[in-house]
This record gives C-alpha cells, sequence and structure tokens, in this order.
C-alpha cells in the first residue's frame, strides 16, 4: 500500500467544497478527525490542545455560526463534544519505543473570499468548488489538510519503520495569525525535538522547494476600542466625550511612530469605525491596527509605542478605552540541519529541479511561535515552501494549485520523518 495522488486529490477537493474561517473550522476538524480515527490515531482536541488564556481573535457569534453550519454539513456529535468550542486537532503516534519527538504542523482555516464562478475556474469545472458563499480555500490551506493527512496515512502503513513519536498538528486560524499561541501554550508540543511546517506555492512554483525562508517579521495585531459619552452636537456638546476625534488622532499619531534603529519596522491602521449619527457626540469608535518588528524585542517597542499613544489619546479626550491582541507572530531563524536536510530530501525527487537555499520572506507567520516553542524548550525548527504553480495569486478569487504538487508535500513529509527519526 502506499499514498496516491489520486487519493490525496479526493481529499484536497472535498477540503476545498467546505471552507471555514479561523476558529469555525468545526466541520474541517470533524471530518480530519473522522479520518485519522480510521487510520488508528489517537485524537487530541479542545482545552487538550487548546491554553484559552492566548486565544487570539475569536469571534462569539463566529463560532456560533459556524458550529450550526458544521451540523448542517453532517459534523458528527461526538467530534463536536470534544472540540468544547475550540476547533483544530493533534494526531498522536506513538511508536512505543525509544526515539525522538517530530511535530508537524498543518493550517486548516480559509479566506473571506468569494469564489470565482467563471467556468474555466477548475473548481467550478470540476464541481468542487465552495458551497459557503463568501468563503474560499483560496490560500492552499485545503492542500496543507490533504498533506497532513497523506502523512498520517503513511505512518499508519509504515509504522514499524518508526521510532518515538509523531505529533501532528491540525492548526486553526492561521489567517490573522490567530491561533498558534493557543496551541503552543498548551504545552502540547513541548517535548518535540523538532519541528517543521511549511506553505505550498507562495513564492515558488512547482518543481522548486525553498528551503531556507528568511527575514520572518514578528507582528502583533490589535484593536483599539474607544468609548466617549454622547451629547446633543448643537445643543450641548460640551457634555459630550468624542471618542471619534480620540480615535482620528490617535491614527495619526500611530503612523508618526519613530521606526527603530535596531531593524526593520511596519505599522498599518487598517480599518477605523466610528460614529452613530451626524448630529451626535460619537460614542464608539474602532481602530483595527498591526505592527511588525524584525525580531520580537523590536516588535514589543512598536506594541509599547502603540499603548502609550492610546493612553495619551484617551487621557486627553476624557474617554475610556481597550485594546486587545487579535493576533500575532514571532520571528524564527530555521535551524541548519533541517535546512541540509529538507535541501537533501527535496532533490532525492525526480520532479524537484531546483532548491533554492535563501529567500528573503518579509512577512509573518504564526507557525513561527510553535516552531520558536520548540527551539526554546531545545529541539530544533525549519518552516519551508514547497512550490506550486498557481492560476492567481493567493487570496484571489480564481486560485487554484498545481495539485500533483501535493504527492511532492507528503514525500517530503515522510522521508523528513524516516531521516528524523533514524537519527
Amino acid at each position: 500500500m502506499s499514498v496516491t495522488l489520486e487519493q490525496l486529490m479526493s481529499w484536497r477537493r472535498e477540503f476545498h467544497r467546505f471552507p471555514e474561517i479561523g476558529w469555525s473550522e468545526f466541520w474541517t476538524t470533524s471530518r480530519i478527525a473522522d479520518y485519522l480515527e480510521e487510520m488508528g490515531f489517537e485524537i487530541l482536541m479542545g482545552k487538550q490542545i487548546i491554553n484559552e488564556a492566548f486565544v487570539r481573535g475569536r469571534q462569539k457569534t463566529i463560532v456560533e455560526k459556524g458550529l450550526v453550519n458544521a451540523k448542517a454539513y453532517g459534523a458528527k456529535e461526538k467530534w463536536l463534544e470534544k472540540m468544547d468550542g475550540y476547533t483544530g486537532c493533534v494526531a498522536v503516534f506513538d511508536s512505543g519505543k525509544p526515539g525522538k519527538t517530530i511535530a508537524l504542523r498543518f493550517d486548516i482555516d480559509c479566506v473571506n473570499v468569494m469564489e470565482s464562478k467563471n467556468p474555466t475556474h477548475i473548481p467550478t469545472a470540476l464541481g468542487f468548488n465552495s458551497l459557503n458563499d463568501g468563503f474560499m480555500h483560496a490560500c492552499g490551506h485545503d492542500a496543507h489538510i490533504t498533506m497532513g493527512l497523506g502523512t498520517a496515512l503513511w505512518i499508519s502503513q509504515n509504522k514499524d519503520k518508526l521510532v518515538g513519536k509523531v505529533k501532528i498538528v491540525f492548526q486553526p486560524a492561521e489567517e490573522g495569525v490567530r491561533g498558534a499561541a493557543a496551541i503552543a501554550a498548551s504545552g502540547v508540543i513541548d517535548d518535540a525535538n523538532y519541528f517543521a511546517s511549511s506553505h505550498i506555492s507562495f513564492c515558488a512554483t512547482s518543481g522548486t522547494v525553498i528551503s531556507n525562508l528568511q527575514n520572518f517579521l514578528s507582528t502583533t495585531k490589535i484593536d483599539i476600542r474607544y468609548k466617549g459619552k454622547p451629547a446633543h452636537a448643537g445643543a450641548a456638546p460640551h457634555l459630550g466625550r468624542n471618542a471619534l476625534l480620540a480615535a482620528a488622532h490617535a491614527v495619526t499619531q500611530l503612523h508618526g511612530i519613530s521606526r527603530h534603529g535596531d531593524g526593520m519596522t511596519r505599522i498599518n491602521v487598517g480599518v477605523l469605525n466610528a460614529g452613530e449619527g451626524r448630529n451626535v457626540i460619537p460614542t464608539q469608535a474602532t481602530i483595527q491596527l498591526e505592527v511588525r518588528g524584525e525580531n520580537k524585542e523590536i516588535n514589543q517597542y512598536m506594541v509599547d509605542q502603540v499603548t502609550q499613544i492610546t493612553q495619551g489619546v484617551a487621557m486627553s479626550f476624557g474617554v475610556d478605552y481597550e485594546m486587545e491582541i487579535m493576533g500575532e507572530a514571532v520571528d524564527m531563524v530555521n535551524d541548519t540541519e533541517l535546512v541540509e536536510l529538507i535541501e537533501k530530501i527535496a532533490l532525492e525527487q525526480p520532479q524537484i529541479h531546483k532548491v533554492e537555499q535563501r529567500y528573503p520572506f518579509n512577512a509573518s507567520e504564526d507557525a513561527t511561535i510553535l516552531g520558536r516553542r520548540v527551539q526554546e524548550h531545545g529541539g530544533k525548527a525549519i518552516y519551508f515552501i514547497i512550490g506550486a504553480d498557481r492560476t492567481a495569486g493567493h487570496h484571489e478569487a480564481e486560485f487554484d494549485i498545481d495539485e500533483k504538487q501535493l504527492l511532492t508535500g507528503v514525500n517530503i513529509y515522510t522521508k523528513l520523518l524516516q531521516n528524523l527519526s533514524a537519527s
């Protein structure tokens, strides 16, 4: 028996049809668990893998709607009960023999994109396009789920070839870098000697692997909410406290934060909502922003500056405020041992003709939180790219990938397991 491309394509298309956004992936998690149970894995869910204190950007209304949709799609009640409101799962294989513990991470959420109905769009033409209007697997996470399941299937077929343990993390809420922190803080992979994760396509085409992404930026996504006091804008404006003006002043000051001399920084206010009516002193204002830094320390400098400005503006305008971290990721440096091993494995694949050893990522990925967690406990970590041709950019309505690279991904992960298990 072996893992076939036909099986992988079938899984990918099944998950493509039912996209779910972060923290609402109840059907997706349930279906993953169905397959893992058939393969004989121990399955951890809910508070076994989620530390509630570190959950980021989880909105109750979205969670509740996702649960309703999952039940309508046919998610099994036993899995929904075990999830206890939190999506994602970890499959555990224990060989019963002494050896290393290897953690692999695959993200499972979709993005807020309406999938193209163009008849030339392959998912539409072949009938596996999204059934959930306004949501789409337009970033390749359906392919990541598939690679995780394909790797799990290989493990179930080749148990005698492995020693130690393998933990396969199916992570919720990667978009907005919201899900990894809670899983890391649960301690579920604290015993891992090695950690690996990857992304399909992105900055690489079919036949290419990028073994050593560099310049991962630490980032924090923050919501600021100002609360003022209403008053008649004509008769008694002096009795009000203007949350809109507070937010507007905050935005201009936020974009004026001095950049750090020791490395790259970024800030962007992406959303500003405020006010109730033209003749009422605005009582509510919300700012959605992100900061980034070349490392954790520089990113923290940006967060501290945001906090100081937020507090100062609130005092100046006499309004109340609250800040909430909605997502986060950290910087990470891939370990040389794993970079060299991925390069070696990739070049052994006949369909891989190029391994790019260095690529400046200059972006953020919350897998780094899990990777850094393993590194801080004495293990080694890597995040790499599995190239795949695509029909459009990530997060676009026409996005689709070269499905042959699903098998490439599974082959790389299973060879990685064999090498690390034997080390």
